[in-house]
């Protein structure tokens, strides 16, 4: 079900989402939106961390700074999580492919990508520790062995739950990008 209102412009919204020709190929950008699932989860993590402000505000009013201050830690901390949650996916540049995890970043660049395929493998549901069978973009690298590649994307992760259409334009930009950037 297309959103209309995610962007001012229908015509935009269309299956091609590839760059624009102006568009600066260095600037690290994510192929894909991220999904309904990481967006809630994000917009009720902002939740909280308003009413842990309103909180924070509350005590603050009566007196007892030390006790405010402590709210006012945890707001950003879960502000920051919020916010780092939302970044969480893969990110291509001309420079490498950069996957953002919640704690950890790793980027490849381009002359150490053998190749980026779909393949059929079991997933984690959400992330959790549940696996189910999927679709998931694997990176192969060079010098590493090919046994278990970690995924790059999957058809059951946050961003592509209940939406394997956005999966696949997903790892065909992906897949793109790294045809492109490869060859040199």
């Amino acid at each position: 079900m297309p959103l209309p209102f995610l962007t001012a412009d229908p015509a935009l919204e269309s299956a091609d989402d590839a760059a624009l020709p102006y568009d600066d190929r260095d600037t690290w950008r994510r192929p894909y939106r991220p999904g309904p699932y990481r967006v809630g989860a994000s917009a009720l993590m902002l939740l909280l961390a308003s009413f842990v402000l309103f909180a924070a505000v509350i005590i603050a009013a009566t007196g007892t700074f030390g006790s405010a201050g402590v709210f006012f830690a945890v707001a950003l901390a879960v502000i920051a999580g919020a916010l780092r949650l939302l970044r969480v996916g893969v990110w291509v540049s001309a420079r490498g492919l950069r996957q953002v995890s919640f704690l950890v970043t790793r980027t490849v660049p381009w002359d150490q990508v053998v190749g980026v395929r779909t393949v059929q493998q079991p997933v984690r549901w959400l992330g959790l520790p549940r696996t189910v069978q999927g679709q998931a973009l694997v990176l192969e690298r060079q010098g590493r062995p090919a046994d278990a590649p970690p995924p790059l994307l999957t058809t059951h992760g946050a961003d592509f739950l209940a939406r394997a259409s956005a999966f696949d334009r997903a790892a065909d930009a992906v897949e793109a990008w790294a045809a492109e950037y490869r060859r040199g």
